[in-house]
């Protein structure tokens, strides 16, 4: 296949060619001459104010499948990131059966060769999630595992992660955490404060993510392995996560784009597709986290795509399963909550720091190089409209935002929105 992406911006820190707009000219999966150009044969591609990256990285979503395909499946789950902009998406464990052996690396691996996004699946850190017994992490490592986490469920047991980070030292491989105490934080529905008293909803204390936060860190500090943190939501997290960097320590993040663009606040109307783990904060704590993803201290983004079906999210508020799908419009999200982001830092954060902190291969728009492009429109307002995924619990159908992904070019595909 042969595509001319016609006067498209190119923004990427690592490439010779960064903020400069010129014709590119990619031929069977690779990227072949950047410039002014003239190719008969080309598919043309040809579109007002586009802007091309190094494709963008999703480091924590939940595809279902094994065992949960009602809700999402590689298939649908890839077309949605590539609707989304994503060439690169690694999947939790959280399935049935649990991702805990190689084999089921394997599975994720091999049904995803012929889809249009890297699909890169995390290997459970215990067996079955259960945070009882170490799973055979170097045999998913062997198998094409790019990180160790048990997903939605956090590792409760010091003893067992501090096990786990030494194990992975030895592969050189992050272990992926969601920040959730459960022995404070087990009944709450949403964060714990003025309003969901008013509302009349248990509450989840910052202490609950703050504690789990620091006790990792010093796990990380002592065994001197990776660790990384997704889904922080409290300004004390990234306070933590921000010292622990000026420390020299292997400690990383990430923050969804529902904790950047939404807070408690939003709740009002007890919508259940906001209720998330970690909850939504106060306005003081999701600006904290917009100051973290501009001056670096949260590194990448991590979309918490996590698709339910209507029977689990049309309910009342107690009973609603935690979570929604946000591969889609994570980027208009992100854009939408820091209309002022440098356009080098938002390729940091989508593409480069995930791919470093994963060890993915490196992407980069120069010649010779392999073809893993995210096109984008940083500025043109649209509204979001039906999803392609088979599940539909977002909080954003229907609203404006600003930023649009127009498609991908990935593994000699190309997958541009309608």
């Amino acid at each position: 296949m042969e595509i001319l992406l016609r006067q498209a911006r190119i923004i990427d820190p690592s490439s010779p060619f960064h903020l400069q707009t010129k014709d590119i000219l990619i031929s069977n999966g690779s990227i072949k001459e950047i410039g002014s150009i003239q190719s008969p044969s080309a598919h043309i591609i040809e579109i007002e104010d586009l802007s091309v990256s190094p494709g963008w990285t999703d480091v924590f979503a939940h595809f279902c499948d094994p065992g949960f395909e009602f809700r999402e499946t590689l298939e649908t789950g890839a077309t949605g990131a590539a609707k989304g902009g994503f060439t690169d998406v690694m999947v939790i464990p959280n399935t049935a059966p649990v991702i805990h052996n190689k084999s089921g690396v394997e599975y994720i691996v091999q049904r995803s060769k012929t889809l249009p996004v890297h699909i890169h699946p995390i290997g459970a850190v215990t067996k079955n999630n259960e945070g009882k017994e170490l799973a055979e992490m170097y045999d998913m490592h062997a198998s094409g595992a790019v990180a160790f986490g048990d997903g939605l469920a956090t590792i409760q047991s010091a003893g067992l992660l501090l096990k786990a980070l030494q194990y992975l030292k030895a592969i050189d491989k992050p272990l992926i955490q969601v920040p959730d105490d459960l022995s404070i934080s087990a009944t709450g529905l949403m964060n714990e404060g003025i309003l969901s008293t008013r509302l009349g909803l248990p509450g989840k204390p910052d202490i609950a993510e703050e504690l789990m936060v620091r006790r990792d860190i010093e796990l990380a500090k002592y065994t001197g392995s990776k660790i990384h943190i997704t889904g922080i939501s409290t300004a004390q997290s990234v306070a933590m996560v921000r010292q622990a960097k000026k420390e020299g320590l292997n400690v990383t993040a990430s923050v969804t784009p529902y904790h950047l663009y939404f807070s408690d606040e939003n709740l009002k109307e007890y919508d259940t597709n906001l209720k998330v783990n970690p909850p939504l904060r106060t306005i003081h704590d999701r600006d904290a986290l917009r100051a973290g993803v501009m001056d670096g201290t949260i590194d990448c983004l991590a979309t918490h795509h996590l698709p339910h079906d209507s029977d689990h999210k049309v309910v009342e508020f107690e009973y609603a399963n935690y979570g929604m799908t946000g591969l889609e419009t994570a980027f208009a999200a992100l854009l939408s909550s820091i209309p002022g982001i440098d356009p080098a830092r938002l390729i940091l954060f989508l593409s480069l720091n995930p791919r470093k902190i994963f060890g993915l291969p490196a992407a980069t728009i120069h010649i010779n190089q392999p073809a893993s492009l995210s096109l984008f429109n940083m500025t043109l307002n649209w509204t979001v409209g039906a999803s392609v995924s088979k599940s539909d619990n977002t909080p954003f159908t229907g609203m404006e935002l600003t930023g649009k992904p127009l498609g991908i070019i990935n593994k000699d595909q190309l997958f541009l929105n309608d």
